[in-house]
């Protein structure tokens, strides 16, 4: 046994996450090899999981405390075959000595698994807990073995040396699994690992892990954000135990008390009666849905435990019953009465907890069948059960997932007519015919051009078009495309012919048309006119557009309509909706008390989620979080919070308008890989009145991506499909797309149950960017002064050089024109050099957290009453003249500011033109002698 005086370390290595698969089967029995100072230690193999957890203490002997800080912890994790082979990599951490901590101040990190060559397919991390134990400290388990000799320690260095060529790795016993020392009530702590700031010590050579200030936080208290000084960057949360698939790790477990409720037993029922059950926990209670004897409630209830203000639940069997005079009698069958201080706790992956029956207190032979557990949101009760926090049993407050309808364009290319029976539709033979066709789709109507009958063949009346319009169309389906022939000069229609959506032919890409067909025209009265003529019409699905339903600079899918041209995902994006903190009150509740209902809509790509609505707080609680499947980095997720009025009534029963309360925009490609961020971003909002700050909210995001190779693919591919660069559509024709296809799919989501309102669809799409108003004029204005600043910048530069204004950059600067002018072919690579450097110098100066849209940019802060009324206007306006004649000189001022740029940008090119035309010969000889060389 070892001495009792020397110091130990000791190593807990508590779980890994996201492990890569390397079995063959998709998972993978890893176990832990850990070395430090000469000594090895192993833990057990868990076999098959992805998410191991090994929960076990491995002690080492320091030999030399005082060069504690220069020797390094090395834990390697290995796929165990069990067949004779060697076992296959799955990752190492090297830990530095000065990162121990001292006994009773570790905790639980995580730290990415790093790869041992360049070729090497790792991913996942790995949490441990590291701390040493002076030998005056009492020991919490047996000593560890004796310490090996010095001959051992040189002959494991050597070994060390080799180990890329060993064939086998050593099998050693598994070290004892150590009981969690937490108690069973306790929160667990959440690690928040802060980079270090500039200017601290660089790495050691060979430490590919960099010092990091680990910060734990208790649950109970919330995440410290620095939203001035250093940025916050959170690597890893702690979080309890979780099975496969319920990933939580981004948000705090909140504690719910759950009730599940199947049905009741009567001894005495009555088939007039309604029966429901009745929870009463303190002041909270929640009641079923009244149902028949004959019926089961099998409905589930969450209460949050840390609102509770009582240790029983009571369960009432109640029933109603229409009496004398149509009044409601109401009586109570029995109570039972249970303990929450003896509830069960549930953890999944753990099987749900059967209900039982029990006999109700207070009646003979009446029972009930319940199930009551303590659990979390990572319960898979949670989704289906009604919180008590949400108002019970109001469908409007639940969580749901909305996606999009899938989006098409129709391309319907009009030919041409012929046979058209025109007598009928002209009041006069001496007047001429203008023909036009008309296309509707749903509410979609376009048109093409007018042609004149008389213009092309009176006599047979076939005019021929070859124009094409362009519909979106979204699955399922509209049941058919009306195509109708009318006359311009009376308003009638010649005839129409119908054509199934359905049966139309889909393309992929531009390669050969789809065959054109001709179909009969019917007249207005079918039985009178059977036959009207005939059109000819070619009709496709495209399938290699992508319907933008979002602004093209913040659009969250670039994916085409056909699913065999939709690319692989390269990651998956994870968002943990947290919190948020100090809320403003948006409506009044009991005649003039502020309240706040909010809750949090989510979307990227075509997936829409929605949280749950917290009522009556403006500090609410989510904690839930949500997935994303990833196919491009340059995309851009939207969040925005809502206050939920949709659950309240009118006197006519229409349902209320929920009220925006914010909304932020994150751009994929500034968040780094397999990286957690935990930031609080401000909500504002504009208003009728001027910019509003409705609070904040809280939000931990990672983006996790296995290949480099596949994320590096993305960025070096266009953007958009590619049928929209080689057959593009117009600038007009694409805003009135999109535009159309933001109105589908707030039609849709609205006939959701529960619906998702129309004004928070549009108010996530943007669906107003293209109205006019004073503030987005200066707000594009601005941006073009700022990006023009930076020429004029280099302008003045160049001026002082010229002026000699700092002579040592005067002189150097003509150095290097002598050293160009001798040696021209060095003029690219000096400039990418310099290029290169100035790139590499401004990578400490960027930012830390993923970054939103500045509101600043849109000139909240500085827009007048007047102007904020222009842009809440609607069209036509409905202002007087006097408001309009003001409005008029402002805008004739504006475009006089955007005529003066035109024109001095103009000059400046007419001058250079006047050097190339030698308007002025000594100037255009000046800029030929270098040219000359």
């Amino acid at each position: 046994m070892a001495d009792s005086n020397v110091r130990k370390l000791v190593v807990e290595v508590c779980k890994a996450k996201n492990l890569m698969p390397k079995d063959g089967q998709g998972t993978a029995s890893a176990f832990v090899m850990v070395d430090f100072d000469g000594q090895r230690r192993r833990t057990r193999t868990i076999s098959k999981d992805l998410n191991p957890e090994w929960n076990e203490k491995l002690e080492f002997v320091i030999h030399d405390p005082e060069s504690m800080a220069a020797d390094v912890l090395e834990l390697n994790v290995y796929n165990d075959k069990k067949t004779g082979k060697r076992s296959n990599f799955l990752g190492k951490v090297k830990i530095s000595g000065s990162e121990f901590s001292k006994s009773g101040s570790e905790a639980l990190i995580y730290y990415p698994l790093e790869k041992r060559s360049v070729f090497s397919q790792i991913k996942g991390e790995i949490g441990i807990k590291v701390w040493y134990e002076d030998p005056s400290a009492p020991a919490a388990e047996e000593k560890s073995p004796e310490a090996p000799a010095a001959e051992e320690k040189a002959a494991w260095e050597k070994k060390e040396e080799k180990k890329e060529e060993e064939e086998k790795l050593p099998e050693e016993a598994p070290a004892p699994a150590a009981e969690d020392a937490r108690s069973e009530n306790a929160a667990p702590p959440v690690v928040v690992e802060v980079a270090d700031p500039p200017g601290s010590e660089a790495e050691k050579p060979g430490e590919a892990k960099s010092k990091e200030l680990a910060t734990t936080i208790t649950k109970k208290s919330e995440p410290q954000i620095a939203n001035s000084g250093r940025d916050l960057e959170l690597r890893s949360l702690a979080a309890p135990k979780r099975g496969p698939g319920t990933g939580h790790d981004l948000v705090d477990r909140m504690p719910f008390l759950y009730v599940r409720v199947v049905k009741a037993k009567l001894a005495n029922p009555d088939p007039d009666s309604l029966v429901s059950a009745k929870l009463v926990i303190g002041t909270h209670s929640i009641t079923t849905t009244s149902q028949t004897n004959d019926k089961d409630w099998d409905q589930v209830f969450a209460f949050d435990k840390e609102g509770l203000n009582s240790s029983s639940l009571e369960v009432s069997i109640r029933t109603e019953k229409k009496g004398a005079e149509d009044k409601i009698e109401d009586a109570c069958l029995g109570t039972i009465s249970f303990d929450l201080q003896e509830v069960p706790k549930r953890v999944p992956p753990d099987s749900p907890l059967a209900p039982q029956w029990y006999s109700l207190e207070g009646s003979e032979g009446n029972d009930v069948m319940v199930a009551v557990w303590l659990g979390t949101q990572a319960d898979e009760a949670f989704q289906e059960a009604w919180q008590s926090h949400s108002g019970g049993l109001i469908p409007e407050t639940r969580a749901k997932v909305y996606l999009s309808p899938k989006l098409w364009y129709l391309r319907l290319t009009v030919v041409q007519t012929q046979d058209l029976q025109l007598g009928s539709g002209t009041e006069s033979k001496a007047q001429v015919p203008e023909l036009y066709v008309k296309a509707q789709l749903g509410t979609q109507i376009f048109k093409t051009c007018r042609i004149s009958a008389g213009s092309t063949n009176a006599a047979t009346s076939n005019p021929t078009w070859n124009e094409d319009l362009i519909f979106v169309a979204a699955e399922p389906f509209e049941p058919s495309l009306v195509v109708t022939v009318e006359d311009a000069t009376n308003g009638r229609s010649v005839g129409q012919a119908k054509v199934h959506v359905a049966s139309i032919e889909r393309r992929s890409d531009d390669g050969a048309q789809p065959k054109s067909k001709w179909f009969n025209l019917v007249g207005e009265d079918e039985s009178k006119q059977p036959y009207a003529g005939r059109i000819h019409v070619r009709t496709c699905l495209e399938g290699g557009y992508h319907v933008l339903d979002e602004a093209a600079h913040v659009t969250s899918d670039v994916q085409p309509s056909a699913k065999q041209l939709a690319k692989p995902p390269i990651g998956l994006l994870e968002v943990g909706i947290r919190g948020a903190n100090n809320l403003l009150p948006v409506k009044t509740k009991d005649g003039n008390r502020g309240t706040t209902d909010a809750y949090v809509v989510a979307k990227y790509g075509p997936k829409w989620v929605r949280t749950r609505t917290i009522l009556d707080r403006f500090n609410p609680r989510w904690n839930e979080q949500y997935v994303w499947d990833v196919h491009d980095p340059c995309t851009v997720l939207t969040i925005g919070v809502f206050d939920n009025g949709q659950y309240k009534k009118d006197d006519l029963g229409k349902p209320g308008k929920d009220i925006p309360i914010g909304k932020l925009r994150i751009r994929l490609s500034t968040l780094d890989t397999n990286r957690i961020y935990l930031s609080t971003y401000p909500l504002a909002v504009l208003l009728p009145g001027g910019a509003r700050r409705m609070g904040e909210i809280e939000i931990a995001i990672q983006f996790t991506c296995s290949s480099w190779i596949s994320l590096l693919q993305a960025y070096s591919s266009p953007t958009l499909p590619r049928m929209h660069y080689v057959c593009p559509l117009g600038r007009a024709q694409q805003d009135i797309l999109r535009h159309t296809a933001m109105r589908i799919v707030t039609t849709r989501l609205a006939r959701s149950e529960p619906a998702l309102g129309q004004e928070v669809v549009q108010f996530m799409l943007d669906s107003n960017t293209d109205i006019w108003s004073m503030r987005k004029s200066k707000v594009n204005w601005f941006r073009l002064v700022g990006g023009l600043s930076k020429l004029a910048a280099v302008a003045n530069w160049a001026e002082s050089i010229r002026t000699w204004a700092h002579p040592p950059t005067t002189i150097l600067v003509h150095i290097i024109l002598v050293a160009i002018v001798l040696c021209p072919h060095l003029v690219l690579p000096t400039f990418l050099m310099y290029a290169f450097f100035i790139l590499v110098l401004r990578v400490r100066y960027r930012s830390r957290t993923p970054l939103s849209m500045d509101p600043r940019m849109s000139c909240f802060d500085v827009m007048t009453n007047d102007e904020l009324d222009e842009e809440f206007d609607g069209f036509p306006t409905a202002r007087s003249v006097d408001v309009l004649r003001i409005r008029y000189d402002r805008l004739r001022a504006l475009a006089g500011r955007a005529q003066s740029f035109l024109g001095d940008m103009a000059a400046q090119w007419e001058r250079v033109e006047a050097l190339c035309n030698w308007r002025d010969p000594r100037a255009t000889g000046i800029f030929l002698c270098p040219l000359r060389q």
